[in-house]
């Protein structure tokens, strides 16, 4: 008999796994503090998390010993009416990532290929990778810009199935335009566009309403950053047609809680608050933004998302984090290709960049 291992499929033996940050209980443990004396400014979440009436929603369930709707119908419908567009376009997942795997699972054979654009959005690479598919990497400009005269040579010498492009862009916050957009969908590709982070950026910067106008657009988004949904995981995708009708094959059929499309449907009806809430975080990261580009020993990036990244031009970022982790703030440190000594600020309340500014002069004071 084999060896245990001798049955792991070999690219999956292969593949690095994904890092995600660690769980807030475990940090709280770490830190020797209580989660109320954390400022958690290192996934992006929306600080004031969902509106009040989710959690009056989800405390009244009256069913949660029911399997839910295997088609979330009651909250398509709510998003078609929403987004003006055809309920029968959109699919629900369980956060957008699992949109991102079944996409995978349906157009890609072993050995097809993807095309990604890093720094970016780290679980294209790794579905890719899951799915024993080729990732055709073309570097960011360093202002984080699409190099677009080797993404259109990559498309047309490497023929890859889809590209995938989170607009705006995680890590940096920055936009593709529409124009730009538009002219990649000429290519013999999928195009999908993540919009994990579109409501706090300006208005008219979403595709969603195009998909309808072309056959290989895709338009993702989430209620894990806007609604403030992160821990309930619910995504969804605006889809061509041909694409859905086959997607409804691989999706698992309880993909979606009761409770995750409860909180959804109800966020949706309460979207004023949700919005207001969104003008809060935009200002606040303008604030953040201006008191980033006083401080000689950062380089902030101008971002349409709720976070802001900063190059450390004189120091050491990794140290940053950990002095600031020291004193209850967490942030995110990079130091990888494209992304050496950076570090990420999710944008949190007023009294949150009110200690986090605080915090930043006394490093100044020490160094």
């Amino acid at each position: 008999m084999s060896k245990t291992a001798d049955f792991i499929r070999p690219h999956i033996r292969a593949m690095p796994a994904y890092e995600p940050i660690l769980p807030f209980e475990v940090l709280s443990d770490k830190l020797g503090r209580p989660i109320e004396q954390i400022i958690k400014l290192d996934a992006n979440e929306n600080p004031y998390g969902p509106v009040p009436a989710v959690q009056e929603a989800l405390g009244n369930l009256p069913y949660p010993h029911i399997y839910p709707d295997p088609q979330s119908r009651s909250l398509r419908q709510a998003l078609a009416e929403y987004h003006d567009v055809d309920a029968e376009s959109i699919l629900v997942g369980a956060g957008a990532d699992e949109l991102i795997d079944l996409l995978m699972r349906l157009v890609l054979e072993p050995g097809d290929r993807i095309l990604n654009c890093p720094p970016t959005f780290g679980m294209y690479a790794f579905d890719a990778d899951l799915n024993a598919a080729e990732v055709v990497t073309v570097p960011r400009n360093k202002d984080f810009s699409l190099d677009l005269v080797a993404l259109k040579t990559a498309i047309e010498e490497q023929q890859p199935r889809i590209l995938f492009l989170a607009n705006p862009n995680n890590p940096d916050g920055s936009l593709v335009t529409e124009e730009t957009i538009k002219e990649l969908l000429n290519y013999p590709l999928l195009l999908v566009v993540d919009e994990a982070y579109v409501e706090f950026a300006k208005v008219g910067t979403s595709m969603l309403g195009s998909v309808k106008e072309y056959d290989n657009l895709i338009v993702l988004r989430t209620f894990s950053k806007w609604a403030g949904l992160a821990g309930l995981r619910v995504g969804y995708g605006v889809f061509p047609n041909d694409l859905i009708e086959q997607l409804w094959k691989l999706k698992q059929p309880y993909n979606v809680s009761v409770a995750a499309a409860k909180a959804a449907e109800v966020s949706l009806k309460h979207a004023e608050q949700l919005e207001a809430n969104g003008t809060r975080i935009i200002a606040e990261r303008e604030r953040l933004m201006t008191a980033f580009e006083k401080i000689d020993w950062l380089e902030p990036y101008p971002s349409q998302a709720n976070f802001i990244l900063c190059k450390v031009t004189n120091g050491d970022a990794k140290q940053i984090k950990l002095q600031l982790e020291d004193k209850g703030i967490l942030i995110r440190y990079f130091n990888k290709p494209g992304l050496q000594d950076y570090i990420r600020m999710s944008v949190g309340k007023a009294e949150h960049t009110d200690a986090l500014l605080e915090a930043l002069k006394e490093l100044e004071r020490v160094s």
